[in-house]
């Protein structure tokens, strides 16, 4: 008669009589009894059925023993013997699912609990109020197409009939819209509404991966602006975003995004001085085309000034768009970023300036030296290396002449 069993993994080893190995062939439990009887857990079944023993392990290949009816150290030695199975079960589940024991670590950092919370809060705020508006969105949007329109059928986008807006922005720049204006609106709107948010989103995952909570601050403070433009459709945003890719791309289709951004809305002039060095020289280059090009459309460029004058205008909300612009530039400044760092910083820039004044005001220098002096500071800002100086001759010595 069998006096009692062991379990040294799914296999059963009888102990009285003989040592042959045998398997239960008894079906495994359908769920809903599984759950009555006990539990599951990742997908191992541990319970405890009456009368039958302990089944452990998965579909038909679980196995069972019968427990000791001995008390303490019989439930002690069920547990013993089911502990590392359950270890085993729950490094299978995270090897299936690709997990690590440190991938839920960032769940015990503060700060990014935090940052997590306020970028969740932001992107609830943005979609509640995007869907409350519903069919009432897209203003500016369809200003842009129907200038394009109303443009091809040879009418003025400055005087469009209703209920377009009036096209506000530089005459020559219509034709830019021409491929996207060519959809239908509905087809149209859905494209612009996409490409933004896609956009957006794309950059926001790069300011985050490099400061969450930096980023996730600066996006619950912009939550309205954002809400905002994607409601009315306005090309505010992607201004910002162009000027924000511009501290990635070469330096001239970065000048030629800043020139173009500050021809349509004026607002990201400032940023100039934020732009790569060379893309600072290169967008003065573009800028002086668009002048160019105003000149030659200089009648429809007074009836587009006369439009935008007369057009009257809310609190522009969607300018503090700018701030998304600069993060770039300063999310690669770190020490901008530290409240502690701001005023060395600050003491640094101060010394730095009064050092160059009274470089400026002392400086004894000749008319030529005067002139290198600034042409080097000008090079310096539009990131120009200036020529390599002329090496300046090394004397030699002769050598001895041989006696005799």
């Amino acid at each position: 008669m069998v006096s009692r069993y062991r379990l040294p993994g799914r296999r059963l080893t009888r102990l009285g009589g003989t040592d042959r190995p045998i398997r239960t062939p008894k079906p495994p439990l359908a769920f809903a009894e599984s759950q009555k009887a006990g539990r599951w857990f990742l997908g191992f079944e541990c319970i405890r059925r009456g009368g039958e023993g302990l089944r452990v392990g998965m579909g038909s290949s679980a196995t069972y023993s019968r427990p000791r009816r001995n008390g303490a150290s019989t439930e002690n030695a069920r547990r013993a013997s089911v502990r590392p199975v359950i270890r085993a079960s729950v490094r299978a589940s995270m090897a299936a699912m690709q997990l690590t024991p440190g991938t839920f670590d960032f769940l015990q950092e503060r700060r990014r609990l935090f940052a997590i919370l306020l970028v969740s809060f932001a992107g609830t705020a943005v979609v509640v109020f995007l869907v409350a508006r519903g069919e009432l969105a897209g203003a500016d949007a369809r200003a842009y197409w129907g200038g394009v329109r109303v443009w091809l059928d040879g009418g003025s986008p400055m005087a469009p009939p209703a209920p377009y807006l009036p096209y506000v922005y530089a005459p020559w720049s219509v034709p830019i819209f021409l491929p996207w204006a060519l959809l239908p609106w509905d087809v149209a709107w859905f494209v612009w509404r996409g490409v933004n948010v896609l956009l957006l989103l794309w950059s926001a995952s790069w300011a985050y991966k490099q400061h969450p909570l930096a980023t996730a601050v600066l996006l619950c403070i912009l939550a309205a602006p954002i809400a905002a433009t994607l409601d009315t459709g306005n090309i505010t945003l992607l201004c910002a975003l162009g000027i924000w890719a511009a501290q990635f791309v070469g330096p001239r289709l970065g000048g030629g995004l800043w020139a173009l951004a500050t021809v349509l809305k004026w607002f990201p002039a400032p940023l100039w001085l934020i732009l790569p060095g060379r893309a600072r020289l290169w967008g003065l280059i573009w800028m002086a085309v668009a002048l160019l090009l105003a000149l030659a459309t200089w009648p429809q460029t007074v009836a587009q000034m006369q439009a935008a004058i007369a057009f009257p205008r809310p609190f522009r909300l969607d300018y503090l768009l700018l701030l998304w612009a600069c993060v770039p530039w300063i999310w690669m400044r770190p020490r901008l970023l530290e409240p502690a760092e701001w005023r060395p910083l600050a003491r640094e820039i101060v010394t730095a300036t009064q050092l160059q004044w009274r470089e400026v005001r002392s400086a004894d220098r000749p008319p030529h030296a005067a002139i290198a002096w600034v042409s080097a500071h000008i090079r310096s800002m539009f990131g120009i290396s200036p020529a390599a100086a002329a090496p300046e001759p090394v004397a030699v010595s002769k050598p001895p002449e041989p006696a005799g």
